[in-house]
């Protein structure tokens, strides 16, 4: 039974008994900042057996995508080694919200693996929790098991807990008899919990009033059961990315046990970056996006080992989708995107490895006497080789070896310190003042959704680091008002600007901030009179400023959705900048946009204008919002109540920012740029209404100045300026040649000719001559043999040399040996082979003496 088989038949026997199938969730978690990535079956359904929130259904099935590569659940040294150890696996499970309880787990465990998987009753063996007596008496009663195949475990075996208070209890395990022959004979294959306490603070455990079922039973190890394989590395699901590293190895996998764990480790990681990546983390050295990098880099560390120097991993990707392209479709969408990603990172730590790994054999060579590897050893791989540490220590351990540590520490404290000497660098920090002023009771209430101005008070003035009463006429400062409708700059919208007026005062606003939570500072200067703390005052805000800003945040979102359409759902923000004049919006994309990727967005956009859709906002729970298919930016933090921002059917975002009423209120919408701004993330630069309108006007001006200036249509213009450059190019090849036709001509004009015992002895100092035409002469001079061509060219004060010999004279002498005597002559110094060295130096006025003490070296060559 194929592993696709397998899948399928668990959850089409679920539904069948009442469950709904639930839909893989991606592997970052979108609920639970707790965790880097979804590593159990039960995770997506958290909040529903914690009681927060509530599904439609009380029965659910899922085939979940599980990465377990940090924290508690951490394989990732294990992968290769061991027979089932995995970073990525799938795990099958069933659940049950409060609806059926022990006896109906079972017996459905019971049917699926004797009826369905057709697993023999007689190999299979269960253990419970010794204390759950109804658990045991389900599985001998009900289902027929005798006693001396139920084993009675404890709590570190059998007692299940989702942290050191909350939901609890007992679990249920399903093991399989494969036999005397195997290494680990008894297989553990499927895991039932039964979620029936909550453990208090004191250690007290409580009956839920609704005991739930988590169930999980992983897939690969399943599928190695029923096929048959010896490792879970066999199954159909894996073996193809195992045939892939042979290929391209060209070694056989089963023949040397170091080969197997190497293409192991390969074919699991191969797995894990490609589901990661499609599901939108980018290798980067933070967070998850470091766990990816890891794993590309242990991969390709592994490969090494078989002697694989150059990327290969981002082929692989053709490989893994193709597998799982059946139950996961979105991948074949994701999957260039996915492999441009992988080539980057490969090629970028492969020139690591090829520079580093000699010196890293050699340093654990030499560290085996001792048994660790020094603090300066390790220090001068991380810092001078770029070496990743844990990558090092994991090899470190494979030879018995650990490292100084120690040692390391005390060399990167001696460079900071160097580096402080070096660089001052200012840290910012919040001023203590805002603190000071919240602890106060003061706050200010933001009103500017709906106001572009209001009557309102002063209720504090801040100038530079202290609280002050007053700002005079040319003081610069900060005013924080009971209420405002100024926007304070967050969620990558620019604060607003405007003007503060009092009966005798005018102060003007630069910008907006809110420091601190419930503190908004209006930043400016008093341009007219005095302002007073406790003063009554109007604030206006720049009517026609916001306006353009919220045009340009109303189309970011628009543009959001619209990179999704045309390049996938692996498209995420990766930040923003909505100003007034433009807007800027980076996101995870690894290739650059042709010409006709960025015309459909802006069309996208723009048809969405066009149609002028209403703008709803919504205020609602985050977690019904999440259901609701709103888009929320992972680095946001959001609270429990947030503003959905829906702008028809096309974009439904969270989003605290200020926004157009209808879609045709932006009017048009102009993409200026798209750029990279680091691996797997690009950046587009737009604008929108009046400034749109300008940019457009500006490019049709451009283009009509150019085209009247070339004499040429518009439509002419582009292949005009193509025959333009090429004549350009050859007009320069042409007084190249004549240049160095000149060049070729001063040097034999200029050349001074010896013969010093039986060799020739030819040189010249020359004025700002291109090294490449003194090296193509001297190639031609020294070909008729016995010659040595000594040559420099000075330029601002410096000098260029090069010394060529004949090749019968090298087994007496040395070129990158002469040039670096010579170069201690004219103030600098040298190298290269034997026949032909170039150097330099600073005093092109000791040439001569440079000539007279080549002369003597000739003199006594023998």
């Amino acid at each position: 039974m194929s592993g696709h088989e397998i899948r399928e038949l668990f959850l089409s026997f679920f539904e069948k008994k009442g469950h709904t199938r639930v839909k893989s969730a991606p592997l970052v978690p979108e609920k639970d900042p707790t965790l880097l990535f979804v590593n159990a079956g039960m995770v997506p359904f958290k909040d529903v057996f914690l009681g927060i929130e509530k599904r439609p259904y009380t029965r659910a099935v899922s085939c979940q995508k599980c990465l377990r590569v940090s924290g508690k659940h951490n394989d990732l040294e294990q992968v290769g080694y061991t027979s089932r150890h995995h970073t990525f696996f799938e795990m099958l499970g069933n659940f049950s919200f409060g609806d059926y309880f022990k006896e109906l787990a079972i017996e459905y465990a019971w049917e699926f693996v004797t009826e369905y998987l057709r697993i023999p009753k007689e190999k299979i063996y269960v253990s419970v929790y010794k204390e759950d007596e109804e658990a045991f008496k389900i599985w001998r009663d009900s289902i027929g098991l005798p006693e001396d195949r139920i084993w009675l475990l404890g709590e570190e075996d059998n007692f299940w807990q989702m942290g050191d208070t909350g939901p609890c209890g007992p679990s249920s395990e399903i093991y399989i008899d494969r036999g005397p022959e195997h290494e680990e004979r008894f297989l553990e294959i499927w895991n039932l919990v039964f979620m029936q306490y909550t453990r208090e603070k004191d250690g007290r455990l409580l009956p839920l009033p609704k005991p739930n079922i988590d169930t999980g039973m992983g897939l690969e190890r399943i599928s190695s059961v029923l096929q048959g394989t010896k490792t879970n590395f066999e199954i159909d699901l894996i073996r193809p990315i195992i045939s892939f590293a042979e290929e391209v190895s060209q070694k056989e996998y089963g023949k040397d046990f170091m080969t197997d764990v190497c293409m192991r480790v390969i074919a699991d990681h191969l797995r894990a970056m490609t589901f990661a990546i499609g599901d939108g983390v980018i290798p980067s050295n933070l967070g998850r996006g470091y766990v990816i990098r890891r794993i590309i880099r242990r991969a390709l560390r592994y490969a090494y080992r078989l002697g694989i120097k150059d990327s290969f991993l981002y082929k692989g990707v053709d490989v893994v989708v193709d597998i799982m392209k059946q139950p996961y479709p979105e991948l074949l969408q994701a999957k260039e995107y996915i492999k441009g990603v992988i080539r980057s990172e490969e090629e970028r730590f492969i020139g690591t490895l090829k520079r580093a790994m000699p010196l890293v054999e050699q340093v654990f060579q030499e560290s085996k006497a001792r048994g660790f590897v020094e603090g300066s050893k390790v220090f001068e791989l991380y810092d001078t080789y770029g070496f990743p540490l844990d990558l090092l220590e994991e090899m470190a351990k494979e030879e018995g070896l650990y490292l100084d540590m120690e040692g390391f520490r005390t060399h990167m404290e001696e460079q900071r310190e160097r580096a402080r000497k070096h660089f001052k660098i200012e840290v910012s920090r919040t001023s203590p003042v805002y603190e000071e002023l919240k602890a106060k009771g003061i706050s200010t209430e933001f009103i500017g959704y709906t106001h572009y101005d209001t009557s309102t008070k002063v209720l504090a003035i801040v100038k530079g680091e202290s609280i002050v009463e007053e700002l005079s006429e040319g003081e610069e400062g900060e005013l924080i008002l009971e209420t405002t409708p100024f926007y304070p700059e967050r969620g990558g919208q620019v604060g607003d600007t405007g003007i503060i007026l009092g009966k005798d005062f005018v102060f003007h606003v630069d910008d907006t901030q809110a420091p601190t939570e419930g503190i908004i500072t209006h930043k400016g200067k008093v341009v007219r009179g005095k302002v007073r703390v406790g003063q009554e005052v109007i604030a206006q805000i720049d009517k026609e400023r916001r306006e353009d800003i919220k045009r340009n945040h109303t189309a970011t979102h628009l543009l959001h959705s619209a990179l999704r359409q045309v390049l996938g759902d692996h498209v995420r923000q990766a930040g923003s900048l909505v100003a007034d004049k433009y807007l800027r919006f980076d996101f995870t994309h690894f290739s650059a946009l042709d010409w006709d990727q960025i015309r459909k967005v802006e069309e996208l956009v723009n048809e969405q204008i066009r149609k002028n859709y209403p703008v709803d906002i919504e205020e609602m729970d985050y977690n019904e919002a999440i259901k609701s298919g709103a888009i929320a930016i992972f680095e946001e933090k959001y609270g429990q109540r947030v503003r959905v921002v829906s702008v028809g059917e096309f974009s439904k975002e969270l989003c605290g920012g200020t926004h157009v009423s209808r879609s045709g209120d932006i009017g048009y919408f102009k993409i200026i740029s798209e750029s990279s701004v680091g691996a797997g993330v690009r950046r587009i630069v737009a604008k929108t209404g009046r400034w749109a309108v300008e940019e457009a006007f500006e490019d049709s001006k451009t283009l009509s100045e150019a085209s009247q200036l070339l004499g040429v249509k518009k439509t002419e213009l582009l292949s005009s300026i193509e025959k333009l450059l090429k004549d350009v190019k050859e007009k320069e090849r042409q007084i190249s040649q004549l240049k160095e036709k000149l060049s070729r001509e001063t040097i034999r004009s200029s050349l001074v000719k010896e013969e010093i015992n039986g060799i020739k002895f030819i040189y010249g100092l020359f004025e700002d001559v291109d090294m490449d035409v003194l090296k193509n002469e001297a190639d031609n001079l020294r070909a008729s043999g016995s010659t040595l061509v000594f040559f420099a060219s000075k330029k601002e004060g410096k000098v260029s040399t090069l010394l060529a010999l004949s090749k019968d004279l090298t087994s007496s002498m040395s070129a990158k040996e002469l040039i670096k005597e010579i170069g201690k002559i004219l103030g600098g110094g040298g190298g290269g082979r034997d026949d032909l060295a170039q150097g330099g130096g600073t005093k092109p006025e000791e040439f001569n003496k440079a000539v007279d003490r080549l002369r003597e070296l000739l003199k006594y060559n023998k």
